[in-house]
């Protein structure tokens, strides 16, 4: 594909998912209530970003986002560091999703969910689909292939957080899926260094190459005029996917429009922090301290207050 047709190609695959969606499901209350609080206990334990974010949310709307991070982490997690046959228990974890006489409580939590949200099911196998891929693909000879990658594990989820949140028309699907690979991309800038101790590079090859690197100068860690270049160029592009997702927030439900800007802006920072290191994503994991936090959320409730993001995109 050429210049610009990937992005394309990614949201009209995003447009033409089924809308099939899970049957009404009916669970004990007190279960269901205790499966909710799991999901948020392990938001709050394994993203803090994530689980700040969610707290401008309305509760039935923050619960719901609590249940689908847990699901994709626990998806995440089977793919990166389950021991044994890690495509067996991704398919087990799949199969189970439908199972109403399961008894895990982010499946119950996350069942509820796509069937009290009507989240059309596409996006999720998307989503496993992608993953089970990564338990092979370990390296992305260009671009193009890495953005699909990135629709497949990160724009489903904002796909799907934004049948939670709510949303005025169909349009808004372009802008999440920009933002997920945009907040997917951010990731893949600052793990570098430990993607590479899992053996896996989500760096376009074509690209490391066009800068003048391999992959010997990923295993060495080398910060070189040649590395920050790339980064540079790297982090321009994210950054400029970032502003181009933003402006769908206008297409957003009120209550939900604030939430989803604190997690772009947050994760938007990382790339700050990335710049501010010397681009050394080898010996450090960039991350935003959390008073950066509390300032960026002083910041993107000003820019509220001022419109920068709400005006029609």
């Amino acid at each position: 594909m050429g210049i610009g047709d990937w992005e394309s190609a990614l949201i009209e695959k995003a447009m033409t998912v089924p809308e099939d969606y899970c049957e009404p499901y009916v669970v004990d209350t007190a279960l269901l209530r205790a499966s909710y609080a799991y999901c948020t206990h392990v938001t709050r334990l394994h993203s803090r970003t994530f689980y700040i974010a969610s707290k401008f949310m309305s509760c039935s709307k923050r619960l719901a986002i609590h249940a689908l991070y847990a699901f994709c982490r626990v998806s995440d997690d089977i793919v990166d560091r389950a021991e044994g046959n890690r495509a067996a228990q991704l398919a087990a974890w799949r199969r189970d999703i439908l199972n109403e006489k399961v008894n895990n409580p982010i499946l119950i939590a996350w069942r509820h969910t796509l069937s009290r949200y009507r989240i059309p099911l596409g996006y999720m196998f998307q989503l496993l689909d992608t993953l089970e891929e990564d338990l092979t693909s370990r390296r992305y000879a260009t671009f193009d292939s890495l953005a699909n990658y990135c629709y497949g594990v990160a724009s489903t989820v904002g796909l799907m957080s934004m049948y939670i949140i709510g949303f005025r028309n169909r349009e808004a699907v372009e802008y999440a899926v920009r933002l997920g690979i945009a907040l997917q991309l951010t990731n893949i800038l600052r793990d570098v260094g430990e993607d590479w101790r899992y053996g896996r590079l989500y760096l376009p090859l074509n690209e490391l190459h066009m800068f003048g690197l391999s992959e010997s100068d990923i295993a060495n860690g080398c910060v070189s005029a040649r590395w920050r270049n790339f980064m540079r160029f790297q982090i321009e592009r994210t950054r400029s996917l970032y502003a181009k997702a933003l402006p769908g927030l206008a297409l957003l439900d009120r209550d939900g429009q604030f939430a989803v800007a604190a997690a772009a802006e947050l994760y938007r920072a990382i790339l700050d922090e990335i710049e501010a290191h010397d681009y050394d994503v080898f010996r450090r994991r960039a991350h935003t301290r959390y008073t950066r936090k509390l300032l960026a959320l002083v910041v993107i409730a000003w820019r509220f207050l001022l419109n920068r993001y709400c005006s029609n995109p």
